[in-house]
Formats: C-alpha cells, sequence, structure tokens
C-alpha cells in the first residue's frame, strides 16, 4: 500500500472512531453516516490536503457508499479503511 493511501485510511480510521464517540448514545448507528463522515473529512481532517482537493461533499457521499456496498458484497478481507482509502485516491487523481 502506497504511503498516500496509508496515511488516508488512517484518517479514515480516526473518522470511524470520532463518529462512534459523537454516536455513542446509540453505539455508532446512523442511517446517515456517509453524509456525517463527508462533512468531517472536508471540515476536519487532512483528507483534502492528502487528494489534492478538496471533494465535492455529495461526490464523497456516494463514494463512500459506493465503497460500503462494494466492499459488504465483496465480502472483503482486510480493513475497510484501507479499500476505501484506495478507491478515494482512484477516483480523485488526476486522469
Amino acid at each position: 500500500m502506497a504511503e498516500r493511501e496509508q496515511m488516508i485510511a488512517a484518517v479514515l480510521h480516526e473518522a470511524g472512531e470520532t463518529h462512534h464517540v459523537v454516536f455513542r448514545i446509540v453505539d455508532g448507528e446512523d442511517p446517515d453516516w456517509a453524509s456525517w463522515y463527508a462533512d468531517w473529512l472536508n471540515d476536519h481532517s487532512e483528507l483534502p490536503d492528502l487528494l489534492g482537493t478538496r471533494p465535492v461533499r455529495s461526490e464523497l457521499v456516494w463514494l463512500l457508499v459506493q465503497c460500503d456496498k462494494d466492499f459488504t458484497a465483496n465480502h472483503t478481507e482486510g480493513r475497510w479503511e484501507d479499500d476505501y482509502a484506495r478507491r478515494l485516491v482512484e477516483h480523485f487523481s488526476p486522469a
């Protein structure tokens, strides 16, 4: 895994931990989790710097949801953060 992907995976892990703390009263349950993640990632993390762009919120929400669906459907081994980081880098890298 490339260093940038590792750093993004760490930011995603931090977002997950923070989300769980914020939503602790409902044990992390949040049907609109991707919106919360997108806001936090854009406004309170290094993600825009690591990607080299500030993702449009709605695009980031969509990509997070798609990553979750794919990760769940494919029963991917390993950490979700690593898979999502790879996908974020692929998606937001210049063509």
